[in-house]
């Protein structure tokens, strides 16, 4: 299969760029397109077989539920039944956006697989020029995970995608890079008080100022399927181990005097004081204490590494902080849990 690549931005007429999407979806194909978090591989939500190319062109386990995006908030009462008085101010207040609200599923809409096994469904609306523009001219609902081979660092360039998807999807919108750079926070709107299923770019204290107290599950524990992306399969590995390191530039140089005396090369992820420490490869993630600039561009950093020999990458935890909750999320979820220790 070919992959086409085209650039739709605010400078150029992007009218049969988007019919040429359109077109795909209504035909039961797939989709690349930006979001302000990640880039997305979209399907018809309302089409099974749509939605199984999703999960063959990414290697997706098939328990692994998707995200329904939409072009308008007017839509959730068509997938969606038991919207809360929390739900809308939520919606209302951080539409479009980076936050996906979990709701009781209407019956008999959104292709089984979606949900597979649950009778909830994740909505959101993306607040992204090209992710709007291309929802509200397909006028249906589209069901998108991120665009990049199962267990990969999640793309935040159109280039990202195409390495990881090139012959294996049909088109990919290419808008820039991303801004948020991590995947939407995923609340669970079924359960009382709302549960965080999973951190992401809209932050658990912007959520508790406009509905009051929710709970935080950072992972659904067992073997039962996961109810949110992210919850139990490997996530945003890169090809070397990756550990996660102390943000203190002593600790960091002396595991690098330990590491290169044992002759191992060490791709370095770190803020951008870190770079004179001596690490073979230094990718920055942005000013130091900088959480929505390490969000940012945490996910192309680790993509970087593969680029490289490295045998070890350390990269430098943040704090828990707004955004920096879902930034340590996607850090244990790629380092497996591991720390590196002197």
């Amino acid at each position: 299969m070919e992959t086409k690549l085209v650039s739709v931005d605010n400078f150029l007429d992007n009218k049969m760029n988007y019919e040429q999407a359109v077109d795909i979806l209504k035909n039961g194909g797939v989709v690349a397109f930006p979001t302000e978090t990640v880039y997305g591989l979209g399907a018809l939500a309302t089409d099974e077989l749509a939605v199984q190319r999703i999960f063959e062109a990414k290697g997706r386990p098939s328990d692994n539920p998707l995200i329904v995006h939409i072009g308008n908030k007017e839509q959730v009462s068509d997938y969606a039944e038991a919207i809360t008085e929390d739900a809308d101010k939520l919606m209302d207040a951080c539409w479009p956006g980076p936050l996906t609200l979990v709701f009781h599923k209407k019956p008999g809409v959104i292709a089984s697989n979606v949900t597979p096994g649950f009778e909830t469904v994740g909505i959101r609306m993306p607040d992204h020029p090209v992710a709007l523009a291309l929802l509200r001219a397909l006028g249906q609902p589209l069901a998108a995970p991120s665009a990049n081979r199962s267990g990969k660092p999640s793309p935040t360039e159109a280039a990202h995608v195409y390495k990881d998807l090139e012959g294996l999807i049909p088109l990919i919108l290419d808008g820039g890079q991303t801004g948020v750079g991590v995947e939407s926070t995923v609340l669970d709107m079924t359960t009382n008080p709302p549960t965080i299923l999973r951190p992401g770019g809209t932050t658990q204290e912007t959520i508790e100022s406009i509905i009051g107290k929710i709970h935080s599950e950072n992972e659904f524990p067992g073997e039962q399927a996961p109810r949110s992306p992210g919850m139990k399969y490997l996530h945003y590995a890169p090809e070397a181990p990756l550990f996660i390191i102390q943000n203190d530039a002593q600790h960091i140089g002396i595991a690098l005097d330990s590491l290169h005396a044992e002759g191992r090369k060490v791709a370095l992820i770190a803020p951008d004081e870190f770079g004179d420490l001596g690490a073979d490869w230094y990718f920055s993630t942005g000013p130091a204490h900088n959480n929505e600039a390490t969000a940012t561009n945490l996910y192309a950093a680790i993509r970087k590494c593969d680029a490289t020999e490295a045998d070890i990458i350390l990269a430098v935890e943040t704090d828990l902080a707004g955004v920096g909750a879902a930034v340590m999320n996607r850090l244990m979820k790629a380092a497996e849990g591991k720390r590196y220790m002197n």
